[in-house]
């Protein structure tokens, strides 16, 4: 006869919280060492709770996809046919060590982390030359990322390098909702807006105090008739709640630390002058520059924000927005969802990631470089073992939409012939010819969607295909400079199919593609250059190029 044990509450909990307690000292004995490199680190832990999960991860993805994502990611295009061969030649041992290395210290990488800086940070204002600017200097620069914190929030407007980094605020100064919840959000992964009228619904973390203390940091500032970005010398923000009716708003950060400002007895006169000077300040161009205030609610927000007791927010953010950039979603997703009832997918990971990044004094190319080179990184995107396992497991790597630069820059190194690219050891020339490319793809990318969740490709982008001329013009014309031009040269038909499919895909055909392409060859040999056109028209509109596998 089986005998029924019945437990209390309080033995279950007992028990469950021993069990915790064992649990955490096994795993604090397995933790990785400080110095550890950190593409160990992150395949220790994301491999051991696919271990608890009971999953075998997607194999590793092969050369040729390996050095496409690479690409994409760290020099936002495809690889070029030349990369792509000596990529797959290669018998090194070290070839994907070198390669991301290669791509790290090559012009490509400042001009695309640039662009992803810049869409991340002004999507409201894409293309703003001062800010662009700004983001390649710092980017080229590898400029810490609490450097280029204090330069966007604080930095010195009389300063050549620094002073497009003030867009930022300046493009926010006249709403201050959106100044509050901007920088809430993407410098320190929180989303307060919902807690304006109200202590926020659904994360308790978040109260009204929050919203306007972190607004009264702002509310100070404005944008004299110049465009100069100045604050007031006084001024307060003052708020209503159903508890306790009207509220003095505290220099609150996120994590509940206040900042006093010093007590400075002033008349009715001073303050009369004080709002005198902002309104010339803010209507005549003659008005003198705006001096700077002895307290500086903004400068008080980057100390704050930076200082080691209370830096998790904005450290653990920049990593996780990192790691979101190249894996579609954070440790934390939503990305702007910090918060105890929002936890990390791997929380090991993120704490471990973010004492790292603070111990090397927040380089994100060190950071980077360590996400591409371990294996949760290059898993294969083809999942063939049943149900697709949770996101949150990195079990097999995310197909990904190209970025509309993404996909415009590569569209150009696809179309172009493949015979003129400079050779890598040319890095001076290839400045230059990749800053070409850059403004060849300005006008391209605006014709492209941002990709989101769930991306479709618009009814826009597949009639651009379709019908538009530009397409034939730029892409298609059978010119010496273009792919077409190149491929009539070729009298062998294998020799064009692999021409073709090395230029758009950085691969060698299947035997099913060149067969189907042979075929087409023969149908169509009267007009042989019109058959060329709609093969490499095909290949830019398909699929393949338009996403990251």
């Amino acid at each position: 006869m089986r005998k029924t044990v019945r437990l209390s509450w309080t033995s279950l909990w007992l028990f469950s919280t021993c069990f915790a307690w064992l649990t955490s000292l096994s795993l604090a004995a397995d933790l990785p060492p400080t110095d550890a490199p950190i593409e160990q680190v992150i395949d220790q832990f994301v491999n051991a709770r696919l271990m608890t999960e009971k999953i075998t991860p997607a194999p590793q993805a092969d050369d040729h996809n390996l050095l496409r994502r690479l690409s994409l990611d760290l020099a936002g295009r495809i690889p070029t046919t030349a990369e792509a061969q000596a990529f797959a030649a290669s018998t090194s041992p070290t070839k994907r060590v070198e390669l991301v290395d290669r791509l790290l210290a090559s012009p490509d990488f400042p001009l695309h982390q640039r662009n992803e800086l810049d869409q991340l940070l002004l999507a409201h204002k894409p293309n703003d030359g001062e800010f662009r600017k700004y983001l390649l200097w710092a980017t080229q620069q590898n400029r810490p990322w609490d450097a280029m914190f204090r330069d966007m929030l604080v930095g010195i407007e009389t300063d050549e390098n620094q002073k497009g980094a003030l867009t930022f605020v300046k493009s926010r100064a006249r709403e201050l909702d959106d100044l509050t919840n901007d920088t809430a959000s993407l410098f320190f992964g929180v989303n307060v807006s919902c807690a304006k009228c109200h202590d926020h619904p659904l994360a308790t973390d978040w109260k009204q105090d929050h919203f306007y203390g972190m607004t009264a940091f702002f509310s100070r500032t404005y944008l004299t008739k110049k465009n100069l970005l100045a604050e007031k010398q006084v001024g307060e923000v003052k708020f209503s709640t159903k508890k306790d009716g009207q509220k003095q708003a505290a220099f609150l950060f996120l994590t509940g630390a206040t900042i006093s400002e010093p007590t400075v007895e002033r008349t009715k006169e001073q303050l009369k002058e004080f709002d005198e000077v902002v309104k010339k300040q803010t209507q005549d161009d003659n008005a003198s520059p705006p001096e700077k205030p002895g307290f500086s609610p903004r400068e008080k927000l980057v100390e704050v924000a930076l200082r080691a007791e209370d830096n998790r927010f904005f450290a653990r953010n920049c990593v996780n927005r990192i790691w979101a950039q190249f894996f579609s979603r954070g440790i934390v997703d939503p990305v702007d969802q910090m918060h105890s009832a929002n936890a990390p997918s791997h929380p090991e990971l993120l704490d471990w990631l973010t004492r790292d990044l603070v111990a090397h004094g927040y380089d994100m190319k060190r950071l980077i470089r360590g996400i591409v080179l371990s294996q949760t990184y290059s898993r294969s995107s083809e999942w063939t073992a049943g149900e697709l396992p949770s996101a949150a497991l990195y079990a097999v790597a995310k197909v990904k939409p190209l970025t509309p630069r993404q996909y415009a820059l590569s569209l150009f190194i696809a179309a172009i012939n493949p015979t003129q690219w400079l050779a890598a050891d040319q890095p001076d020339k290839w400045t230059q010819r990749r800053e070409q490319l850059e403004n060849e793809a300005n006008g391209w990318a605006n014709m492209f969607e941002v990709p989101g969740e769930g991306f479709q490709v618009a009814v826009d982008e597949a009639l651009l295909f379709t019908n538009n001329k530009r397409i034939e013009d730029e892409f298609l014309r059978d010119s010496g400079d273009r792919l077409v031009g190149y491929l009539k040269t070729l009298s062998d038909d294998s020799a064009m199919i692999d021409a073709a499919f090395w230029s758009v895909n950085s691969r060698s055909p299947r035997d099913d593609e060149r067969a189907a392409l042979k075929e087409y060859l023969q149908k169509h040999a009267a007009d042989r250059v019109v058959a060329l056109r709609q093969i490499v028209w095909a290949l830019l509109a398909s699929p393949e190029l338009r996403v990251s596998y």
